[in-house]
């Protein structure tokens, strides 16, 4: 097992290479999920183009661009992702 069953969080493996990588990953998702707070309650069908660090976006169900195939996610913005 590679990640965390609920949250999907990335364990350490033994003799794993750069292992802050994984950690800060399990850190980002963390920030992300555990005080959510969306920009707005009306669901998004495309991604904003100026996006500011740590916006989340409801994923409506006509969605398109790179939310196409994620209607009813959570979309988030870190780090220029």
């Amino acid at each position: 097992m590679e990640h965390t069953p609920k949250l999907a969080l990335p364990y350490i493996l033994a003799a794993q290479a750069q292992k802050h990588v994984t950690h800060n990953e399990a850190l980002r998702r963390l920030d992300q999920i555990i005080h959510l707070s969306l920009r707005t309650l009306t669901p998004a069908s495309t991604a904003t183009s100026s996006p500011e660090e740590g916006d989340a976006y409801l994923v409506a169900t006509n969605a398109d661009g790179v939310w196409t195939d994620h209607p009813g996610d959570i979309a988030t913005y870190h780090e220029g992702d």
